[in-house]
């Protein structure tokens, strides 16, 4: 009994510091944005050595007093270093994470930041509870009067950060599938990347496989803008209604954006434009299980749910049974899992 007593005190002991987390949670997405913006780590990196606070408040033309407060914090959330100066002060130096705030890093998650951290991505999270209680609008389409994608083909801007944010995460990711199972593109001469964006997935994968010729398939708004890669095909259109045809179809976090039914009809167009005797529909999605225990991941898939909850209309990220139930019906005969060092796993499915 007295040693029951006790573990409830530790709990109740816990959750008073706990609960503060939640209170100032947007604090540190803020702070962060703010490093963005500033420039703090390029500022470190170009100087190419640890910097104190005059120099840095320097260099980006910030107040002083100010920028400690910002820095004391990053110090806090591990993303600088400090260490003592030649003369005897505080100077601030680059770890691999602040590194991932440099917006041309090579690991860099800037633009991944900037749009969840935008005012537009914000504003649905204040209408979430409105979700799950009506169990029909969308929070986007409540907090814009649009869904995502009609507000993106409307506003530049946003379409940008969309973008650049999908680029950024092509960058960090498709370098997990080259290492992790090269094996998958193995005989496939031509790959269409359905929902391809700017074609950077195709111009990473074109460069360890240059025996492939990409195709990069999206929307027509976003097509025109695209800053083109040499060697990747550029097609306009609606996966809706087509897809350009090739020996193998990539589709990287496009399903996780829509329903059941639409996924449904997304990869029976994949099935219907791949080569029927050498074909294949590549699939890059999170796959969220129960008992996944430790997973380090395991945290940020369910993350994603909840962005997909607030940003999309009946996206969501799947389980395996989900996966398998979907599959099954676009018509594909089987398919293979290949787990990866990423958020997502690598589906490998066959007509």
């Amino acid at each position: 009994m007295e040693e029951k007593k006790r573990e409830e005190i530790t709990e109740e002991e816990e959750a008073e510091v706990e609960i503060w987390k939640y209170v100032f949670g947007f604090v540190n997405m803020a702070v962060v944005k703010c490093a963005i913006e500033l420039g703090i780590a390029e500022a470190i990196e170009n100087h190419g050595s640890s910097m104190t606070i005059s120099e840095l408040s320097s260099t980006l033309n910030c107040a002083p007093p100010h920028l400690h407060r910002i820095m004391r914090f990053l110090v806090h959330l591990r993303f600088f270093k400090e260490k003592p100066s030649a003369h005897g002060l505080i100077a601030y130096q680059q770890t691999p994470l602040s590194r991932r705030l440099m917006r041309h890093g090579e690991n860099s998650m800037a633009a991944f930041i900037l749009l969840e951290s935008s005012q537009v991505m914000l504003a649905p999270w204040h209408c979430l509870s409105t979700r799950v209680l009506a169990n029909g609008t969308s929070a986007f389409d409540t907090a814009h009067g649009k869904d995502v994608w009609v507000f993106a083909a409307a506003d530049e801007g946003h379409n940008k950060l969309i973008n650049d944010a999908m680029a950024c995460d092509a960058r960090v990711a498709v370098p997990a599938i080259v290492k992790g199972c090269p094996e998958v593109f193995n005989g496939v001469e031509t790959l269409v990347d359905v929902g391809g964006g700017d074609g950077t997935t195709l111009s990473i994968l074109a460069k360890a496989f240059p025996w492939i010729r990409g195709i990069s398939f999206d929307l027509p708004h976003v097509v025109k803008v695209a800053e083109k890669f040499h060697g990747v095909e550029y097609v306009g259109g609606d996966m809706f209604h087509f897809v350009p045809q090739a020996d193998a179809a990539l589709i990287k976090w496009v399903l996780h954006d829509w329903g059941d039914d639409e996924c449904i009809q997304i990869l029976k167009k994949c099935r219907e434009a791949i080569s029927k005797e050498k074909g294949k529909v590549l699939i890059f999605e999170a796959i969220v299980e129960e008992d996944e225990g430790d997973n380090k991941f395991k945290s940020v898939r369910l993350m994603l749910d909840m962005v997909m909850m607030a940003h999309t209309n009946e996206g969501k990220e799947r389980t395996l049974k989900e996966w398998d139930y979907i599959l099954r019906q676009s018509g594909f005969s089987r398919y293979n899992i290949k787990p990866i060092h990423a958020v997502q796993s690598l589906i490998e499915a066959f007509p």
